[in-house]
């Protein structure tokens, strides 16, 4: 799952995907909408190239445009956001969620606490957890990698019956520059970007997907003998 796709915050404007050595691939757009490439490797040798110029929004977000919505009003498709899934156990943050938020407006403020309570209290740490953990998990061990802190703060917003997903990219400046995670919630009428490893999440970012927590938004999933990459390597400028 490596090609992004324009919409609402950003436009593909040029693309190439290169195989070494070339086999036939297969796209598909899952049930989330992602752009996802199957493929049978080849024994030996195998890589993968990619790259994309994408235009994408630059402006900062305006709070209060970010109401709470009340579930009966929600759009169809965004209330598989507010069920508990694999590694965001919704469903056991209740109590805790509540007491994060505390007396912040229902809406835009009470993301906003779960994100700085998130940044403050759970360790962003590159390579503290090399699989997926749980929210339950990283709540427990109060480290972890930028996804880990996203799947945390969905946890504890669709806690609060706030819709949340988890969405994977890139984002620039990063450093170390990677693949990046972070979180959007449903606000108002729109999807509004969270990221608890920085203070601004404001910043320049290309979604590639997005879903219910990392089991939908994995970069690559194989089946048979474990093979792993010897080699990823990332890069993101500005033009």
């Amino acid at each position: 799952m490596l090609r992004p796709r324009s919409g609402p915050n950003q436009w593909v404007t040029r693309e190439e995907y290169r195989l070494s050595p070339s086999v036939e691939v297969a796209e598909v757009a899952d049930v989330f909408g992602n752009l996802s490439q199957r493929l049978v490797a080849p024994v030996g040798e195998f890589g993968i190239f990619t790259s994309a110029e994408v235009v994408v929004e630059n402006k900062p977000q305006v709070p209060e445009s970010g109401s709470f919505v009340e579930v009966p009003n929600l759009p169809n498709d965004v209330l598989v956001y507010l069920l508990p899934s694999r590694y965001c156990e919704s469903d056991r943050f209740g109590e805790m969620a509540s007491e994060i938020v505390g007396e912040s407006q229902a809406g835009y403020a009470q993301v906003m606490s779960i994100s700085e309570w998130v940044r403050n209290n759970v360790n962003n740490i590159a390579g503290s957890s090399t699989y997926p953990v749980s929210a339950i998990e990283v709540n427990e061990r109060r480290e972890g990698v930028c996804r880990d802190l996203a799947q945390i703060s969905i946890a504890l917003c669709r806690a609060l019956c706030i819709p949340a997903r988890l969405v994977v990219g890139y984002m620039h400046a990063l450093e170390p520059i990677d693949i990046h995670a972070w979180f959007e919630a449903f606000l108002g009428d729109r999807w509004h970007t969270f990221d608890p490893t920085t203070v601004d999440a404001s910043g320049l970012r290309i979604a590639i997907a997005h879903g219910r927590d990392s089991t939908d938004v994995a970069i690559y999933n194989q089946y048979g003998p474990l093979l792993l990459p010897n080699a990823i390597t990332v890069t993101v400028d500005e033009v």
